[in-house]
């Protein structure tokens, strides 16, 4: 009997974990006992009762493995340790918030056993917020098109799917700390197919996404797959530099013709300065963040610490 794997990552879901794991667990009894099943669901250092219901929900079904990190590790790693702990042919990372329906891992698994190694959920609708849905359809074009490791990455997808037990050995084997989960599945170079669905709108709980994880997510996506930013700021610098040399030349001519009647001025000298001034920190900012990024990958720190651990 095959074995997949269904891994989760929580942080306060409290209100949605019931419903999770009776979806899921309808949907293998649908399958009529054809595959033997785990749940691995990881909290994250939620501040509600989610740890707790995670323990009785592992104490009813000892299918369900729960983790609870010693900390809140972010959305980025403690999902990717999560996804390394599972031990079936497959792998189906799904949201705890109910915005990826349980009912699709039956479709997953069908595509899987047509012999595809990656199956990944992609978004063609959202009921989410329709500014907040283009603006994440933008940003995937716009990373598609400046990516310059030859990977093409997928769109309005947003890392769940199924994964085969190939490219489970392969997360396994990558020594980052901080992974681009979305960027490094297209990175592999396994075969891979869309499984298209409209996402609902999350019904209960609050989200766990503001402007900081957005942020975080958008520019590890950048630094992970695009150098463009760096020559961008090296090529804005050497315009900058011949404006700045090219206006100097016409203000010293232009004084010298009139240099009686033209008055150089204060107010161009300040403009020029704050202009150029914000083209630095700009530029400072982006080259932090590869900074940042070279820092976290040779810190050498491990994905998550885990405080407890139910039912492995």
């Amino acid at each position: 009997m095959k074995k997949i794997s269904i891994v989760s990552s929580c942080y306060n879901e409290e209100q949605n974990l019931d419903e999770l794991y009776e979806r899921v667990r309808a949907v293998f009894d649908e399958l009529g006992g054809k595959y033997d099943f785990e749940y691995i669901l990881a909290d994250n250092g939620s501040t509600d009762g989610t740890a707790n219901k995670l323990r009785e929900l592992a104490h009813k079904d000892t299918r369900i493995k729960v983790i609870i990190n010693s900390r809140n590790f972010g959305h980025i790693r403690s999902p990717f340790h999560a996804i390394r702990q599972a031990t079936g042919d497959a792998v189906i990372s799904i949201a705890s918030d109910l915005q990826d329906p349980p009912e699709l891992i039956k479709d997953l698994i069908e595509k899987w056993e047509s012999g595809k190694d990656v199956i990944l959920l992609q978004k063609t609708e959202s009921e989410e917020n329709f500014v907040m849905y283009n603006l994440r359809r933008f940003y995937y074009y716009v990373l598609n098109k400046i990516t310059d490791n030859g990977v093409e990455l997928a769109q309005n997808c947003t890392g769940s799917g199924l994964f085969d037990r190939k490219v489970l050995e392969f997360f396994k084997s990558v020594d980052d700390p901080y992974p681009y989960f979305r960027g490094l599945v297209c990175e592999a170079g396994f075969e891979r197919e869309y499984l298209q669905f409209k996402q609902p709108i999350r019904k209960r709980g609050i989200t766990a996404n503001n402007f900081y994880t957005l942020y975080d997510m958008g520019m590890t996506g950048l630094v992970k797959n695009s150098k463009i930013p760096l020559r961008i700021m090296a090529i804005m610098g050497f315009v900058m530099s011949f404006v700045s040399l090219f206006g100097g030349v016409v203000y010293l001519i232009w004084k010298l013709l009139n240099w009686t009647t033209f008055s150089f001025g204060i107010a161009p000298i300040i403009i020029s300065i704050m202009f150029i001034s914000s083209i630095q920190l700009f530029c400072l900012g982006v080259l932090g963040e590869y900074i940042g990024a070279i820092y976290t990958r040779v810190d050498k720190k491990p994905l998550v610490l885990e405080k407890e651990r139910i039912n492995f």
